[in-house]
């Protein structure tokens, strides 16, 4: 690397520490111009202890694109969680099908930030490889929720026995998650687990209870979304009105 390009790079880092907004974004900006050369510097930041300056990092890291990845998949494995956590979040961004393994590892980090961004990562990546491991986080209480979301965006009939045990689970955000996530699977063995949610306290599992339901299709629903006719929320009746339409009912008298 010349020196005229390390002055370069250690301006460019400097500006990441200004107040001035725009300022920042052209240095994230020009340090993503100046390529792999200053990835290694913008891991240093990673674990920077003002978290603006670690998104800076991040979004830097991002614009050099795929020559980025093989740096970002090494600073997986690194001793500091910070490090872990903003590179995970940058192998989401790339989308690179070489980080899918190491963030499915990464899945069972000894931190919880960091499986956080592996969730989050492999739900932008959307690889059904990443189906078990995904899973298996669903019974992690630090990421069920993410983990939940992330396989709503996989569609995949493995995880239609799992996401009938987890739509019970008490946890209201992962029930919605699953609730929408059976329906856009849409394997009937999610039927009777459907019907039941449509019962729920929640009123937005009720109504992706309700979506899912029309979207498989079966009429056997029918009777379970009647009483959603006068559903206290305004959009599961809606939803329901909808559902049942779909599936040939129509109201008495017309």
């Amino acid at each position: 690397m010349s020196g005229e390009t390390d002055r370069r790079i250690e301006q460019l880092l400097a500006a990441l520490r200004d107040d001035n907004e725009a300022l920042r974004d052209h240095a994230v900006a020009s340090l993503g111009q100046l390529g792999a050369a200053a990835v290694a510097h913008l891991i240093n930041l990673f674990a920077d202890e003002d978290r603006v300056i670690r998104e800076a990092a991040r979004q830097a890291v991002v614009q050099v694109g795929a020559d980025a990845v093989p740096a970002m998949l090494e600073a997986l494995r690194d001793d500091d969680w910070a490090v872990r956590e903003q590179a995970a979040e940058a192998l989401g961004s790339l989308k690179d099908e070489r980080a899918i393994e190491p963030l499915i590892a990464a899945l069972k980090d000894r931190d919880g930030a960091v499986r956080q961004a592996a969730v989050m990562a492999l739900e932008k990546l959307r690889d059904p490889r990443a189906v078990d491991g995904l899973i298996e986080a669903l019974l992690d209480q630090t990421v069920r929720e993410e983990a939940a979301r992330a396989l709503k965006k996989i569609p995949d009939p493995r995880v239609v026995d799992v996401l009938l045990r987890v739509l019970s689970s008490g946890n209201w955000i992962v029930n919605r998650h699953a609730a929408e996530a059976l329906g856009l699977i849409g394997d009937t063995r999610a039927l009777d687990g459907l019907r039941e949610a449509l019962r729920d306290e929640d009123w937005l599992v009720r109504r992706n209870a309700a979506e899912s339901l029309a979207r498989l299709g079966d009429r056997r629903a029918v009777e379970d979304l009647l009483p959603l006719l006068e559903d206290e929320n305004d959009m599961v009746r809606e939803t329901a009105e909808g559902a049942l339409a779909s599936l040939g009912w129509t109201p008495p008298n017309t």
